[in-house]
């Protein structure tokens, strides 16, 4: 069960990252471009759901309130 949700949230989290990446790309902005990568990678790292939800959630919204 672990195993399962900690990979569909890293898809969900890597898509969100894929497209704040095409995103920064094209408007030549740094944030979303930084924040999408961090997105891709993270999941790869980090072992528990809860806390890989938290930095997801937190990491998506970093473009919103900083410009």
């Amino acid at each position: 069960m672990t195993s399962t949700a900690l990979l569909l949230w890293g898809v969900v989290f890597s898509a969100v990252g894929l497209g704040y990446f095409i995103y920064g790309r094209k408007q030549k902005t740094v944030v979303p471009l930084v924040c999408g990568l961090v997105l891709m990678i993270y999941p790869y790292f980090v072992g528990n759901v809860y806390v890989l939800i938290f930095i997801g959630i937190v990491v998506a919204l970093l473009p919103k309130y900083i410009r």
